[in-house]
């Protein structure tokens, strides 16, 4: 890939990180329950599907997904369900302020917190149909295409990690204040909650 396309491929990259979504919503709430070091394995969840948007893509089947209504629909109204399914569940949970509790929730395996990065970031049929639409622009034909989608994918998933952990995780240690308190508590479950709800009514709704 030449340097003046990839740097295009970067800047893009760095835009669609930040981004807000249901990826940058789960890896605060992350940082906030389980603390920003161990927020990265939902962050390396949220890349695994990555990987396998750009794999469905690349395989052509994005073309597929993209021209079935059917599929298409299937896939986002289950990524939309999931989606409100953890917001409900975070805005009901209850304040807890036992530390041996509150321990056990920072110490959440994470095999689970990688699952569930998985799943929020996979369970979103616009990401490919996204791939679809963004990665043949920064594609060359004529030329070898595996080295370039293993570059377009290594530079988009790099970014991407960057900025979901040392931006959105990071910027969660803001609200760390707010869960030494009952009330605090309250506030960040309503607000991640509300908010997981929102992207999934979003998610159903927009076309």
């Amino acid at each position: 890939m030449q340097p003046s396309l990839w740097l295009a491929l970067a800047g893009a990259g760095v835009l669609i990180s930040f981004t807000p979504g249901a990826g940058a919503i789960n890896t605060m709430s992350n940082s906030l329950n389980s603390g920003f070091r161990r927020s990265l394995w939902g962050i390396l969840g949220q890349q695994a599907a990555l990987v396998v948007h750009i794999l469905i893509v690349a395989l052509g089947v994005g073309v597929l997904v993209a021209s079935s209504p059917v599929a298409f629909n299937v896939i986002r109204y289950a990524g939309a369900a999931y989606l409100v399914y953890l917001g409900i569940r975070q805005f009901l949970h209850k304040p807890d302020l036992d530390q041996e509790k509150a321990a056990a929730l920072r110490n959440e395996p994470g095999l689970s917190m990688f699952r569930r990065g998985l799943w929020v970031n996979l369970l979103n049929p616009k990401a490919v149909v996204f791939f679809l639409a963004f990665m043949p622009q920064f594609i060359r034909p004529e030329q070898p295409l595996l080295p370039q989608y293993v570059v377009l994918a290594a530079t988009v998933i790099v970014i991407d990690i960057l900025v979901m952990w040392f931006f959105f995780a990071a910027a969660a240690r803001s609200f760390q204040r707010f869960t030494h308190d009952a009330r605090g508590q309250k506030v960040l479950n309503r607000t991640f909650g509300g908010l997981f709800v929102g992207v999934g009514v979003l998610l159903a709704a927009i076309h």
